[in-house]
């Protein structure tokens, strides 16, 4: 019993979402107090919001949410999408400071 409860602590430390630092132990205790899909992990650990925006965790966080609850990989992957409110041309990003920026709207 001791033995299996220290594997268990061991692997609580193993980290699976490596740009955030969230660990296998964090994200059971998540599902746990509820969170079961991956979005719901997402916002409530910051898994997934790193640099690689999930494309490195977020298989591992669906599996770990299936293997917890039983429930299909289906049903908890993919996470959401979220594109860009609209979008921003380079020009924007790339305007010299004290430079009036323009928006234009797409005609389509």
């Amino acid at each position: 019993m001791v033995e299996r409860d220290k594997k268990r602590g061991e692997e609580a430390s193993i980290i699976v979402c490596r740009c955030e630092d969230v660990t296998l132990g964090e994200i059971t205790d998540a599902i746990a107090q509820g969170y079961t899909t991956v979005d719901e992990i997402k916002h409530f650990l910051r898994a997934g919001m790193g640099p690689c925006q999930g494309r490195t965790c977020g298989h591992l966080m669906a599996q770990i949410i299936a293997r917890e609850t039983g429930r299909p990989i289906a049903e908890v992957w993919p996470m959401r999408a979220r594109p860009p409110y609209h979008l921003v041309p380079f020009s924007t990003i790339l305007h010299e400071p004290g430079e009036a920026v323009m928006f234009s709207k797409e005609e389509g």
